[in-house]
C-alpha cells in the first residue's frame, strides 16, 4: 500500500513533517469527523504516531472490505476451500439482488439446490442482515444439511434434539418435529431473519397441516427448494409462490381468471413467465456450462427356475381370473397386479401379500383355497436368481454398489442373502429414525460394500462417493427411477456411473424394461425432458402405471400383450420426438412442465 505525500513529508520512520500533507481520498472515506479533527492536530505537533506498518495493514484490511460492485456476492470471499459453479453463484446473485431474497429454487434434481440456498444464507450472514435462521427439511436430511453448512459454508448449524435447541442462531430441523407441541410454539413465537424449507414441493396443498404451519411463521426472507413446483396443477405452484409473497398473482380467483384455461393448462403465458420470473429460478441440466459424468445402462437378462416361472404363471392366472370376475374394474386390481411384480423381485415379497390377503379373506369365501396354493407353491423355491446374479456383479464390481428394490422384504432377503456371503451389506429405508438413516450412510460411505434401499433411498440423500447401481427391479413410474439415477449421477460425482438393471424373461418385467429403455430411450434423458414426455402422455386418462397394469389385465396372451405396450411405447417415442423439437422460450408451449421450463434464469430445451 503506498502513500502519496508532498515533497516536504519525512520519511516512514519519522512520520509526516509538516500539516500540508492532503490525505489519501481511502483514508479521507473512512474518516469521521473527530478522527479528521485529531489527525489535524497530531499535524500541527509534529506527533506522536502510530506504527507506520500497522497503519499499512489497515489501510490494506479496509480496501479488501471495499465492495466493487452492488452485485457481487460478499461471502465469496470467506469461502477459500470451496468453490461453486457458475449457475449455483448466478442464482444466490439474484435472489438477493433482484428478488429481495424470497424465492423459489426449482432446480432440477442434482444440481445443487442446497448450495445456491447455502451461499444466499452466508451472504446474509456476512452482510449482517440474518442472524436467526430456520431450516425446515425432510427428517432423514438434517444431518446432512448441518454437515453441509458446517463444512463447505463455515456455518455453525445444529440439527434440532431438544427443546433447548430452538435457541441456537441457525438451526436445522424436520418440519414435523416444529410441527408439534411443545416445539410449534416456541417457532411460531420467534422471528427468523431467513427460512430455508427443502422439499417444498410438500406443501403443495394448502389444506394440509405442513401448509399452514409454514405460512404462520414469521419470516423476513424464504427459500423454499423443490425440484417439482408443479405436480398436478397449477393451484400447487399458486400455493407456494402465496407462502413467499402473498398477492404476487392475485387472489386464488383473479389468479385463476387471469392465467388458467384448466388446472393443466395456463393462458397468457408472457405475464405468467413474468410474474414467474421475479420469484422463481429454475436452472437445467441441458443448460449450457453444467456438466456431468456419462452414465452407462445395461440390462442383464435372467431366466428363472422352474419353480419360480411355476409360480410366476400361477399368480398371473390368479389375477387374470379376479380381473375377469370384477368386470374390468381397475380401482380394486391394483393392488392385485402388485403380485406379479413382487414374483418377479422374490419369493418373500410374493409371499407377505399372499399371507394378508388369505387372512382378509372370508373363511367361507372359494378364493382362499386359490390364495393357499399359491403359498404352497412359494415353499418349492429353494434360491433367487436375481440374487444370485446381484452377488455375481457385486462380486464382479469389487466396488461400493446400491441396490435398489421396491420391496421391503425382499430387502430383508437381500441383507440376509449378502451376509450368509460374508459380505457388508447395509438397508436404508423409511420408517428408520433420522439417527439410524444417518448410521447406515456412514457405515456404506465408511466400512460397507453394498447398500440396499428401497424407494424411501431415492429422495434427498447424494451418494456421489458410489457410482455403481442395481435396480433390483424396476418401479413402472419412469420419474422414480430417474430419481434414483440422481441419487449418485449429480454434481461432485467424479466418476462415470454404470446402472444396471435386472430383468426377468417371460415376465412382465421383460415388457416394461423394454418399454422404458428401448422405446423412450429412459435412461438417456434428462429429468426436463421426461417430465414433457409424462405429462403429455398420462394428460386426460391416467397415469403410466395404470395404463401399463390395464394392459397387462386385459392382455389374453403374451402376443396380446407385445401388440398393446408396443402401441404404449410408439405413443410415447412420438410424444419424446415432439417434446425435443420445442423451442423454448421462443414458442408458445402447450403443456404445464413445458412452460414452466421456459421460467428459469437460462433455461433452454436441447435440440
Amino acid at each position: 500500500m503506498s502513500y502519496s505525500t508532498t515533497p516536504q513529508a519525512a520519511s516512514a520512520e519519522t512520520g509526516p513533517a509538516t500539516a500540508t500533507r492532503k490525505l489519501h481520498p481511502l483514508v479521507e472515506l473512512h474518516c469521521d469527523r473527530t478522527w479528521f479533527e485529531e489527525l489535524q492536530n497530531r499535524l500541527a505537533r509534529g506527533g506522536p504516531w502510530d506504527d507506520w506498518t500497522l497503519y499499512q495493514l489497515t489501510m490494506e484490511a479496509e480496501q479488501a472490505k471495499r465492495i466493487e460492485s452492488f452485485d457481487q456476492l460478499l461471502c465469496l470471499r470467506s469461502l477459500p476451500s470451496f468453490e461453486p459453479m457458475a449457475h449455483q453463484i448466478s442464482t444466490a446473485r439474484k435472489v438477493v439482488h433482484e428478488m429481495g431474497g424470497r424465492a423459489i429454487l426449482a432446480d432440477e434434481v442434482g444440481l445443487g439446490k442446497t448450495i445456491e440456498a447455502g451461499l444466499v444464507l452466508k451472504e446474509y450472514i456476512v452482510r449482517g442482515l440474518a442472524k436467526r435462521i430456520l431450516i425446515l427439511v425432510p427428517a432423514s436430511l438434517v444431518l446432512q444439511w448441518v454437515r453441509e453448512l458446517n463444512q463447505k459454508f463455515g456455518i455453525s448449524a445444529v440439527a434440532q434434539k431438544k427443546e433447548h435447541t430452538w435457541g441456537y442462531d441457525v438451526v436445522v430441523a424436520s418440519i414435523d418435529t416444529a410441527k408439534r407441541e411443545p416445539h410449534r410454539e416456541i417457532v411460531l413465537g420467534t422471528d427468523y431473519d431467513l427460512i430455508i424449507i427443502d422439499e417444498a414441493h410438500k406443501l403443495k396443498n394448502k389444506k394440509t397441516t405442513n401448509y399452514q404451519f409454514a405460512n404462520l411463521l414469521r419470516k423476513k426472507y424464504c427459500l423454499l427448494l423443490t425440484a417439482t413446483p408443479i405436480q398436478n396443477d397449477l393451484d400447487e405452484l399458486y400455493n407456494l409462490i402465496t407462502l413467499l409473497k402473498p398477492g404476487q398473482l392475485g387472489g386464488q380467483s383473479e389468479f385463476a381468471a387471469n392465467f388458467v384455461v384448466d388446472k393443466r393448462l395456463p393462458k397468457n403465458e408472457d405475464q405468467l413467465q413474468e410474474a414467474l420470473s421475479t420469484i422463481m429460478i429454475r436452472n437445467r441440466r441441458g443448460d449450457g456450462g453444467i456438466h456431468f459424468t456419462k452414465r452407462f445402462v445395461k440390462n442383464i437378462p435372467l431366466l428363472l427356475s422352474e419353480e419360480e416361472k411355476a409360480l410366476y404363471d400361477a399368480v398371473t392366472g390368479f389375477v387374470r381370473e379376479r380381473y375377469d370376475e370384477s368386470g374390468g374394474d381397475m380401482s380394486s386390481m391394483l393392488s392385485l397386479v402388485t403380485l406379479q411384480r413382487e414374483v418377479c423381485s422374490s419369493r418373500d415379497a410374493v409371499f407377505l401379500t399372499l399371507v394378508n390377503l388369505f387372512k382378509k379373506t372370508a373363511e367361507d369365501s372359494p378364493l382362499r383355497p386359490k390364495i393357499w396354493e399359491l403359498v404352497e407353491k412359494i415353499r418349492n423355491i429353494k434360491a433367487n436368481t436375481k440374487a444370485e446374479k446381484a452377488m455375481e456383479l457385486v462380486k464382479e464390481f469389487n466396488d461400493k454398489v446400491i441396490i435398489f428394490t421396491e420391496y421391503r422384504a425382499t430387502q430383508e432377503y437381500l441383507l440376509q442373502f449378502f451376509r450368509a456371503q460374508n459380505m457388508i451389506a447395509v438397508p436404508y429405508r423409511g420408517g428408520m429414525n433420522r439417527g439410524k438413516k444417518d448410521w447406515m450412510m456412514d457405515l456404506f460411505r465408511g466400512r460397507a460394500q453394498v447398500l440396499i434401499a428401497t424407494e424411501a433411498g431415492g429422495e434427498g440423500i447424494n451418494l456421489q462417493f458410489c457410482h455403481h447401481m442395481i435396480n433390483f427391479d424396476l418401479p413402472w413410474n419412469p420419474m422414480r427411477v430417474e430419481q434414483r439415477i440422481g441419487r449418485v449421477h449429480r454434481l461432485g460425482q467424479k466418476e462415470d456411473v454404470k446402472i444396471y438393471n435386472l430383468c426377468t424373461l417371460g415376465t412382465i418385467e421383460e415388457h416394461i424394461v423394454n418399454l422404458l429403455h428401448e422405446k423412450i430411450n429412459l435412461f438417456e434423458l434428462v429429468i426436463g425432458e421426461l417430465d414433457h414426455i409424462l405429462e403429455r402422455f398420462e394428460k386426460g386418462d391416467g397415469s403410466l402405471e395404470q395404463k401399463l397394469a390395464k394392459v397387462l389385465l386385459e392382455a389374453g396372451n403374451d402376443t396380446a400383450l407385445k401388440e398393446q405396450l408396443n402401441q404404449l411405447g410408439s405413443s410415447l417415442s412420438r410424444i419424446r420426438d415432439e417434446v425435443k423439437t420445442v423451442q423454448v422460450p421462443y414458442a408458445p408451449a402447450p403443456d404445464l412442465l413445458v412452460q414452466l421450463d421456459s421460467l428459469g434464469e437460462s433455461v433452454e430445451v436441447r435440440p
